[in-house]
Parts: C-alpha cells; structure tokens; sequence
C-alpha cells in the first residue's frame, strides 16, 4: 500500500497540472515533462500524479457528466475550475481505483479542497461526492 503522504502530494500535483491544463486544453501527454521539469516533484510523487492525470483526462467526459447529476441546487458555470478538477480527481478515484475506498477519496478531496479551494469549496466537495457515493452504492 502506497504511502498516505506521498498518495497526497500525487494529488495536489495531479490538481496543479490538470487545472493548468484546463485553461490550455493541450494534449497532457505534450506537456506533463514541460510540467515536471518546471515544477520538480519526488520521484515518489510522479507516478500516482501521472496515473491521475491519465485517468482523469481519459475519462473526464463521464467524470463530468457524474459531476453534473450530482450538483443539487447548483448550476454548472457556478462550480469553480479549482472544484470541478478536485471533484474530477476524487470522481476518478471512487470509480476506477479498487484500492482506494470513497471514503478515502472523498476525505482526500475535503482536505485538497481546503488548501486549494475557496471557504465554501470542502462543503460543496463533500455534499457532491456524497451524493456520488450514494448513487454508487444504489447502481448495480
């Protein structure tokens, strides 16, 4: 099992790139060694960051679409770019990381949101993952 600090730091590496990336729309395979070496990382660090990059990129439409159907009295131009790349991460993780429970993702997310996000972005990241935890649990 991964070291919890390192799985951490992967995240707000993966965070700062994606939402970077999602005012260029660039390709991410152009840019991720642009990125590593203008921002150095552990070696520890890289390849969980990577894997979430990949991930979230590849499935962003679906990671998206789940965002959507579980905003609750919030319109989509409301959600901040910083919150929609920490739900997109978070997202990612519960669906198609076996090894990392919602929990995890979620509890992930709230503290990312914290650092990252403005005074109201932990309690909107919760209420939304929340509602995809549920929905998760209800789907076959």
């Amino acid at each position: 099992m991964p070291n919890p600090r390192t799985r951490r730091g992967s995240r707000e590496r993966a965070l700062q790139f994606l939402f970077g990336l999602d005012f260029t729309g660039y390709a991410w395979e152009d840019e991720i060694e642009d990125y590593w070496a203008h921002f150095p990382a552990r070696d520890s660090v890289k390849p969980y960051a990577e894997h979430l990059i990949r991930g979230v990129c590849e499935h962003q439409e679906a990671l998206d679409k789940r965002v959507l159907d579980c905003l609750d009295k919030w319109t989509p131009d409301r959600v901040g770019r910083i919150e929609r790349v920490i739900l997109r991460i978070a997202l990612y993780e519960m669906l198609y990381e076996q090894d990392v429970p919602a929990s995890v993702a979620i509890n992930e997310a709230i503290e990312i949101a914290k650092a990252f996000g403005s005074d109201e972005a932990p309690r909107f990241v919760n209420g939304v993952l929340d509602r995809a935890r549920r929905s998760l649990e209800d789907e076959p």
